[in-house]
């Protein structure tokens, strides 16, 4: 049992994503076959962007997982840093190609202006966050480079915790019109950010407990 420790949080999140990771998978699938549909036409007109995100998000949603392993973590320090190395670019690259197609991908007729800017608001503090918890551990700054990272892999789970938002409001009302959308999809996130921020507070004042213990 006590090997199983520790593994529970990479566990969660590594079903978290695989919702997110079969629709990938689907859309991938739907390119490849390069039959248009209304709903995949603006993928298929500029599908490069589109299969690096879905590709940059599977890499970034399950390495990131294994980070939380702190048996994985501490006890193979090289492997970390080497998983670290892929998955920071593979999250700027799901974040950027992200606010790429927010841009320039056609709107679909279930989105509107409200989550348009939510997701370049989103996108956006991801890109920041990864980045400065990049410029952290380039500076031998640990406790700031978890914040970050962890900011930064909490905005990029937002799919996964969007499936769990909108399939009962899918079940008790139906397909949501698009404020509905835009507050579903708005709350993953918002969950995700709040539970980051919670976490972050937590070893914080952890740690300041055992500063005043000492």
């Amino acid at each position: 049992m006590s090997k199983l420790s520790g593994w529970g949080v990479p566990a969660g999140l590594v079903l978290l994503s695989v919702v997110p990771i079969l629709a990938g998978s689907v859309r991938m699938a739907q390119i490849a076959s390069g039959v248009m549909t209304p709903e995949n036409a603006r993928w298929l007109n500029s599908p490069v962007p589109g299969v690096l995100h879905i590709v940059a998000v599977t890499l970034f949603s399950l390495l990131g997982a294994l980070q939380f392993a702190p048996r994985l973590r501490r006890g193979f320090p090289r492997w970390h840093r080497r998983a670290g190395r892929v998955a920071v670019p593979a999250g700027l690259v799901a974040a950027l190609t992200g606010l790429w197609m927010d841009q320039v991908y056609a709107l679909p007729p279930t989105d509107g202006v409200v989550l348009y800017v939510t997701r370049l608001v989103v996108g956006v503090w991801m890109v920041l966050a990864l980045c400065r918890g990049y410029l952290a551990i380039r500076q031998r700054d640990f406790g700031s480079h978890q914040d970050w990272m962890l900011r930064g892999y909490a905005i990029g789970m937002g799919a996964g915790t969007q499936v769990l938002t909108s399939v009962p409001y899918f079940i008790a009302v139906g397909q949501p019109d698009t404020s509905a959308r835009a507050v579903l999809m708005g709350l993953g996130w918002a969950i995700n950010f709040a539970v980051a921020e919670l976490l972050i507070y937590r070893r914080h004042r952890l740690t300041v407990l055992s500063a005043r213990a000492v």
